[in-house]
């Protein structure tokens, strides 16, 4: 019995040691990783997000509305979108971005009212002063025109005439609360009404927006398009929303691959972080 006990012994050693002396085989994981398309230190949307492999940005002349929102000024990266009343927004995981822009504190620039002042802002600074105007849901003009030359309106339900009723006053500061009489009597609707409905996905471009007029609708603005050889276009968004809050670009939570660019089809349902467009329609300021 000793001597079994002692042989098993050994091939118990012997066996340890050849163990010991086996070469290692090592195993290597294959580590996958999604390509990243932010730039946490790009201060403009242009810069912010570059595009994909064999995509190239869709060029546009330096002084047209496109260039504008393609070169608006971002905060520093991480930056919270923020409400009128100063404090952060509830959600924080749909926005690689915050534009530059204040958000007024009588939480009137609702999601289309923030695409409105970009639009007049732009025609403000380009000296177009003369093209600032939108209509009411009502369906009447009102035009910053009249508006500085002191002509208000009266409203009484869905009747809507104007009166001069104060001096004329041409300033920045009176262009501002003519915006605010826009956002409170435009939305959605009217620019669902008012603007030219765009047919084709290849005709759309930076400045055009997709959105479902309504009470409550929503709109948010194409803030960049890149386009590869084979015609294949993807698209960075903007939004401002409701309660009133700063712009922001947008995450595409959808498709995480491509985030934040996003794939747009016509009468398609389209989810943008909040929001989903349940039959894609696309409009644009008229003079574009």
């Amino acid at each position: 019995m000793k001597k079994l006990l002692v042989f098993l012994f050994l091939v118990l050693i012997i066996a340890v040691f050849a163990l010991q002396f086996q070469p290692v085989k090592q195993t290597v994981a294959a580590v996958i990783t999604k390509p990243t398309y932010l730039n946490k230190n790009g201060s403009t949307i242009k810069d912010r997000v570059k595009a994909p492999e064999n995509y190239k940005r869709i060029v546009y002349d330096s002084s047209s509305f496109q260039y504008y929102i393609r070169h608006q000024e971002l905060k520093n990266y991480g930056a919270k979108v923020i409400n009128y009343d100063g404090e952060p927004y509830f959600y924080q995981l749909g926005h690689v971005g915050v534009l530059d822009i204040d958000v007024p504190s009588n939480g009137l620039q609702q999601c289309a009212d923030a695409l409105i002042r970009l639009r007049s802002e732009y025609l403000w600074k380009t000296n177009q002063k003369d093209k600032i105007g939108f209509e009411f849901t009502s369906g009447h003009y009102c035009s910053w025109k009249k508006y500085a030359q002191g002509y208000r309106p009266k409203i009484n339900g869905n009747k809507v005439s104007f009166h001069k009723t104060t001096a004329a006053n041409n300033s920045k500061t009176n262009f501002y609360k003519y915006l605010n009489l826009i956002y409170t009597y435009s939305g959605t609707m009217s620019l669902n009404n008012e603007l030219k409905k765009i047919k084709s996905i290849k005709d759309l471009k930076i400045g055009d927006m997709l959105i479902v007029g309504g009470f409550p609708g929503h709109v948010i603005m194409i803030a960049d398009v890149i386009e590869n050889e084979a015609g294949e276009r993807l698209f960075l968004l903007i939004q401002g929303n409701t309660p009133a809050q700063s712009i922001h670009l947008l995450k595409n939570l959808d498709d995480t691959d491509i985030s934040p660019w996003y794939k747009l089809q016509l009468n398609s349902e389209i989810s943008v972080p909040g929001f989903t467009f349940t039959n894609s329609k696309f409009v644009r300021f008229i003079d574009e």
